[in-house]
């Protein structure tokens, strides 16, 4: 259940292929032509000229830092198994989104107070499989919660770990720590999604990770765009987006809920 930090500590990330990514700066990138002069176009100011590679990182992680609201989306490995991320979270604890953590998917929310997951029965199975429980347990659950939102306070939510899911202040805290912002060398500039970028590669560690961070050519919010990792055991990708942008999250119909904190207390008191 600890996608967050798997993703940012073993990815951190490209959602285009590593090629696509460092191709992104090729020939002609910096001097786009202009038309109707007839000639090379004025290249726009490097907002980080004078910096280091290193004095940039640590600039984009201290300003992702401040973002509200944010949406991730990456893919890498946990384990072996592939795994993927597609969610939204803010610093008010609300959250929406999917997740892939090696075997099969759930969706998840928070909204109001309560935590809010729907898994398809391979996540279901995988995950209780995880927990310790028996396959047949397993099963029960899949077929309980088939098609169904599982409902929990956010106070549980959060004992469970799948709170971390729902806290912008655990995910930047993780990226505060796994970000090596020393030892980086500059590379081409490139770009995300069609914004321009400063790219910062860092060295292999032990492992033979090596991890590069694209950060967004802005002088006022010069945030982490993306971050990939390659090479080593956990090798991956995020791509982040929709900085400071509110969410509007609103929980699933009643009909579709499955409240286990009533259904535990219904279970205790039969």
């Amino acid at each position: 259940m600890r996608a967050n930090r798997k993703l940012w500590a073993a990815t951190t990330v490209c959602l285009a292929v590593f090629a696509g990514v460092t191709g992104c700066g090729g020939k002609g990138a910096d001097k786009p032509v202009d038309k109707g002069a007839g000639k090379p176009a004025e290249k726009a100011a490097d907002p980080f000229e004078g910096l280091t590679a290193d004095a940039i990182a640590k600039k984009a992680v201290e300003t992702t830092k401040t973002a509200t609201s944010v949406h991730m989306k990456g893919k890498g490995k946990e384990d072996g198994k592939d795994m993927t991320l597609d969610f939204s979270v803010d610093d008010k604890g609300t959250c929406e989104g999917s997740v892939s953590p090696g075997g099969g998917k759930a969706e998840i929310k928070r909204t109001g107070g309560f935590t809010y997951m729907k898994g398809d029965d391979a996540f279901w199975k995988a995950t209780g499989g995880e927990e310790g429980s028996s396959a047949e347990e397993s099963g029960a659950l899949a077929t309980l919660l088939k098609g169904r939102w599982m409902k929990l306070p956010a106070e549980d939510a959060d004992a469970n770990d799948l709170g971390e899911f729902c806290d912008l202040k655990v995910i930047f805290a993780d990226m505060d720590k796994e970000t090596k912002t020393t030892g980086l060398t500059r590379e081409a500039d490139a770009d995300v999604d069609g914004s321009p970028v400063a790219v910062v590669k860092g060295k292999a560690d032990a492992k033979g990770q090596v991890v590069t961070l694209y950060v967004a050519k802005d002088s006022a919010k010069p945030y982490i765009l993306r971050s990939v990792t390659a090479g080593g055991e956990d090798p991956g990708e995020v791509t982040l987006s929709d900085f400071d942008k509110p969410l509007n999250v609103t929980a699933p119909p009643a009909g579709e809920v499955m409240d286990m904190e009533a259904l535990m207390k219904a279970g205790a008191g039969s």
